[in-house]
């Protein structure tokens, strides 16, 4: 089973997390086999993190949990909240196989919260600027509850033209980048 899990950033939570950097990438390293894509969402300044991005395929939601909730910045309080969602791999690949490479242009995190429809999400035209990109589930993956899309795009806008402009209730975009250790 796939899952999506965002780690949000508390305000004030940095210098904590870069603290726990070494631990984090410890405790990441023992899911390598599992991670479809990992990396942090950064503010606009494009350094500073503001959360943390992974998709993982794990035996069932307990395990995914267990990923979750044990991971360090989040037991130690780095974390405001943590978005677990079941999640569907409609490209097949893992963040490594992007024909894009790790590097080139800016990388964003769409999340399309809420659809206004139940038909589920396509895969857009722009398959080739995807990193990855599936639906967010209910946590028996039988309902449809949001899209979660890792995009190259030269601008936030273009990132959020990755979904449909009027299918979601709400819409959040977050630069984001390759993580895991360089």
């Amino acid at each position: 089973m796939e899952f999506f899990c965002y780690h949000r950033d508390r305000s004030g939570s940095l210098p904590l997390r870069m603290a726990l950097l070494e631990e984090h990438w410890s405790y990441m390293d023992r899911y390598d086999k599992e991670l479809i894509a990992r990396g942090p969402t950064l503010a606009g300044d494009g350094e500073t993190p503001t959360g943390s991005v992974h998709i993982v395929d794990l035996p069932d939601p307990a395990a995914a949990r267990a990923f979750a909730f044990d991971e360090p910045g989040y037991q130690a309080g780095v974390y405001r909240d943590v978005l677990l969602r079941r999640w569907r791999n409609l490209l097949g690949r893992t963040m490594w196989e992007f024909p894009g490479g790790r590097t080139g242009g800016s990388r964003f995190l769409v999340l399309g919260l809420a659809p206004e429809r139940d038909t589920g999400p396509a895969v857009p035209p722009v398959r080739d600027e995807l990193v990855a990109y599936g639906p967010l589930l209910s946590d028996d993956g039988t309902a449809w509850v949001g899209t979660a899309a890792l995009v190259r795009a030269p601008d936030p806008n273009a990132a959020r033209a990755v979904l449909p402009p009027d299918g979601y209730a709400d819409v959040e975009v977050h630069p984001w980048e390759f993580g895991g250790r360089r």
